[in-house]
């Protein structure tokens, strides 16, 4: 390797000749530097200038040079010559190329590639001036002037969301003139954001346009060419934002056509960002018959803090033209609200939210929501709720919360507003805190809960309106629960305990007695404050019992282990008789029933927590809990321990006796049961009602033991069983190649409320996050093996029957098998699909099929609804990458009208 500063080139110009121009790849005036300010990375030396040249240097700087071959001077053409990996610095300025001209009298450089001996060229120019970095094939820069004339630049913008990520926008140009710091002028150009450089899958060819880093390419006509062949979408200008951070900006719309609506726009508006911490997004949607949707969506989030967002959609929907048979006009809402509190910022006090409220009919009906899940989703529901713990002993807990919950089927809804719950510590009076507690006098302790409501109950016709109000019910429950624990034998747990209950109520009932329809009739409401108490006692013991088959240890099966935990419960209330009335008629005698006994009412029958008990209330309930596990041989022969197997994770009975009662004392057995089975990918849970008493002729219980009637012991009138199982080519791959699996979230809105895909997929166009964008610059390259045989797929299956036997007319009232599954044909190809069938209606229910492609820089997606109620298809195309997110295509039918 050789340095040589000034002086020592001048004695070695024989020994090292200039390359000639036209060995560099380009044919251009090379250009030099000022001698007083070169300055070589290990020698430095000055040339004397003639006394003649007046001129001064406008370079402000010393420049610094290397190269790794060779470094030479010629005095003749006032110019220096850097050789492979050479590089120059220049204040902010960097350049590196395989080879560097510098002209010392103009104080211009010129940087171009070098060619080998097979005639490929190597070492591109890497040109950088302060952040912007252009990659050229060769480039001429003046140091006075700060403009540059650059061959087939190649730059990469970083464009977007700022802190919360990018798009990378590549501009690539024949002939580019750089005029000063911040202004480019580009010919020939070629805008794209395709991670492969080289030979990009799509661009948008501009002729001519301005370019700014960091801040927006302004061009004129601008053509979209897809794998080199142009396409028909073209502009006579185009202006693209490089702006990073979140900046404000036009949402293209969707154009298309609906025979009912006529044609249209879709999901156009404007994006707003409001400060560091959240942003505002206005979407609309304009039919030519008059239709028209509004949107808003504002997401916020600050970190270690809070985030959310708040979303409100209306639409106002016509069908067919004002004076035609069919012409009908409708309008329809929804509002989302969601806001999560970090608990790390206050964990002593929380608020959430999480809402969802509207018109019953809006997911069915909106045209701009693609959600099969929500669609057969027959609930809405949303709660608001702020809790605060006040510290100390006790420690005090406060909780407000306001519930909403919608059946869009029969448009019910219900609320509280609000709901404020209270407790106490529990507190043990005869124990010291921190001491272990014995006996029955140190674990006697008591609570205080308090639980106070106005509820509301309306329609959705009412919503919103003062009517919604009238039949409010508002009411507080006091409750302070009393008990103690021991042990009885060691081997017997016994728990005794009481409960006292203060109920308050703002409005009671008076009633009267129709003898004519034999009803009862509320002739006045008494608003004002009354109350009542309501008491009783408990008690309980119950024990655990172990019981273990062995096998032996050379056996597969080596142990089966059956767990049961059998309790007894006692519980008494007296009558509280003092808080009901007696009917009277006109003469003031009581009405008497069938029984020949008076009837009587509460005033407080049809308040919000209804009314004490009449008749004294005394009951035992029989319960018996069941675990069963194996404990079985590994395979792993490693292993030093058996595996341990679920056989049975529950089954549980459960039954009760009511002394007071005088017929039909024994309640109906209680069933149910859950196990799961082959590694735990099927799930099986099981239900039923045995009733040992017979029904007569009308379905009605009778005091009399089935047995006795004839038949069995116990009766069946209801059943249900449910079965799913999880199936994917995972499970056939050795324990090292498996992937660990995700942990699935307890609800998914998109599917609906469903932690799976059985009931179709979301498909919104304007869902949106504040921090989780698609972005294409973020993703990471995918390969493309040959898959072979180990094609990745999954499906998952479910499996419901309900039996049903209450008047003597066994009918199975739900049969029905669902499935849905995906397959992985390549990194980038997917399909999906959910369907079903109905055994007893005797066809598919709610089917969806759908693919997706990945093509790199675009993504395609089809989904199709092919038949059912919500009969429907989509069909989109378009680029990844939230800059150019614009350039789609998408076209999808229209969803049907729903009439109630």
């Amino acid at each position: 390797m050789l340095f040589c500063g000034i002086g020592c080139l001048s004695a070695q110009e024989d020994r090292i000749k200039p390359l000639p121009i036209k060995a560099l790849g380009d044919t251009i005036v090379a250009p030099l530097l000022p001698p007083t300010i070169l300055q070589d990375t290990t020698v430095t030396d000055s040339i004397e200038i003639d006394s003649l040249n007046k001129k001064r240097p406008l370079l402000l700087d010393k420049i610094k040079y290397k190269a790794k071959d060779s470094i030479k001077l010629s005095q003749k053409n006032q110019k220096i010559y850097l050789y492979n990996e050479a590089e120059i610095y220049y204040q902010d300025t960097e350049l590196k190329a395989g080879i560097i001209i510098m002209d010392y009298i103009k104080n211009e450089v010129y940087a171009g590639r070098i060619k080998d001996s097979l005639g490929n060229y190597s070492q591109l120019p890497y040109f950088k001036q302060g952040e912007n970095v252009v990659i050229p094939d060769s480039i001429r820069f003046n140091f006075d002037t700060q403009k540059a004339l650059i061959w087939n630049s190649r730059t990469e913008q970083q464009a977007g969301l700022g802190q919360l990520g990018s798009d990378a926008m590549k501009v690539y140009a024949e002939i580019t003139k750089k005029e000063n710091d911040s202004v480019y002028f580009l010919s020939e150009g070629k805008l794209t954001t395709s991670k492969d450089t080289i030979d990009p899958d799509y661009y948008i060819r501009v002729k001519k346009a301005k370019f700014v880093p960091k801040k927006k390419v302004i061009a004129g006509f601008s053509n979209l060419y897809i794998v080199d062949i142009p396409t028909p979408i073209a502009l006579p200008f185009a202006y693209f934002p490089l702006s990073t951070g979140r900046v404000a900006g036009v949402l293209m719309p969707t154009f298309g056509n609906d025979p009912n609506r006529g044609y249209f726009l879709q999901n156009g508006g404007y994006y707003v960002p409001i400060g560091d911490y959240a942003d505002l997004t206005l979407t609309g949607d304009i039919y030519t018959n008059g239709s028209y949707g509004i949107r808003t969506q504002s997401v916020y989030m600050k970190r270690y803090k809070y985030r959310g967002n708040v979303n409100f959609r209306y639409e106002n929907l016509i069908t067919s033209q004002k004076g035609f048979d069919d012409y009908t006009r409708s309008t329809i809402y929804n509002i989302q609200i969601s806001h999560s509190q970090d608990p790390k910022n206050n964990p002593n006090s929380r608020f959430s939210a999480s809402v969802n409220l509207g018109s019953s009919t809006y997911f069915q009906n909106s045209l701009n929501r693609i959600n099969a899940a929500n669609r057969q989703n027959n609930n809405l529901s949303s709660s608001i709720s702020y809790s605060k713990t006040f510290t100390g002993y006790p420690s005090v807990n406060l909780n407000v919360t306001a519930t909403h919950n919608q059946n869009t089927n029969t448009e019910v809804i219900n609320m509280t507003l609000p709901t404020l719950q209270g407790s106490v510590e529990r507190i043990f009076p005869f124990a010291k805190r921190d001491g272990i507690k014995k006996g029955i006098l140190q674990n006697v302790n008591f609570q205080y809960n308090v639980r106070a409501e106005n509820r509301i109950q309306t329609t959705d016709s009412l919503f919103f309106k003062s009517g919604m109000f009238d039949d409010a019910k508002v009411g507080a429950r006091h409750t302070i629960p009393l008990s103690t624990n021991f042990k009885v034998a060691k081997h017997f747990s016994v728990t005794v305990g009481g409960n006292y209950e203060d109920v308050w109520t703002l409005n009671t009932f008076e009633r009267e007695f129709d003898p004519e329809t034999n009803r009862e009739i509320v002739t006045d409401t008494i608003n004002g404050f009354d109350r009542y108490n309501r008491y009783g006692l408990s008690a309980s013991i119950g024990t655990t019992l172990y019981g273990t088959f062995n096998f032996g240890e050379d056996k597969k099966i080596q142990a089966i282990r059956h767990v049961m935990r059998p309790q007894i419960s006692y519980g008494y209330a007296p009558s509280f008789e003092q808080f009901y009335d007696t009917f009277l008629d006109e003469n003031n005698q009581p009405f008497l029933d069938t029984n020949g006994m008076p009837r009587q009412y509460s005033r407080f029958e049809g308040t919000l927590n209804g009314a004490p008990g009449l008749t004294q209330s005394s009951s035992m309930t029989f319960s018996l809990q069941n675990t069963l596990e194996a404990k079985v041989r590994d395979k792993d022969s490693t292993a030093t321990e058996p595996k341990k197997i679920s056989l049975l994770s529950n089954f549980n009975l459960a039954t009760s006796y009511n002394f007071e009662a005088d017929s039909l004392k024994l309640a109906p057995i209680s069933l149910n049961g859950a196990t799961a089975l082959f590694n735990k990918k099927m799930a099986i849970n099981f239900r039923a009602i045995l009733d040992p008493y017979a029904i007569d002729n009308n379905g009605t219980r009778i005091n009399t033991f089935n047995i006795q009637n004839g038949g069995s012991l116990l009766r069946l009138p209801q059943a249900s069983a449910n079965i799913s199982y999880s199936l994917s080519s995972e499970i056939f791959k050795s324990k090292e190649d498996r992937e660990p699996e995700d942990e699935e979230n307890s609800y998914n809105a998109a599917s609906g409320g469903r932690t799976d895909d059985l009931f179709g997929y979301e498909n919104d166009p304007n869902s949106r996050d504040f921090d989780n964008r698609s972005l294409d610059g973020s993703d990471e390259d995918i390969e493309n093996p040959i898959y072979g045989t180990k094609i990745p797929w999954d499906v998952r299956l479910a499996y419901v029957i309900n039996y049903s036997n209450r008047n003597r007319d066994p009918n199975i009232t739900n049969h029905t098998l669902m499935f849905s599954g995906n397959i992985q044909l390549s990194p980038r190809w997917s399909l999906r699909g959910n369907s079903g069938y109905d055994f007893v209606g005797k066809g598919f229910v709610n089917t969806n099929l759908g693919f997706q492609r990945d093509l790199k820089s675009f993504t395609l997606r089809f989904d199709w609804t092919p038949f059912g109620r919500f009969t429907s298809w989509n069909f989109f195309i378009g680029i990844k990458s939230s800059l150019l997110k614009d350039l789609k295509w998408e076209n999808r039918s229209q969803p049907p009208i729903i009439v109630r």
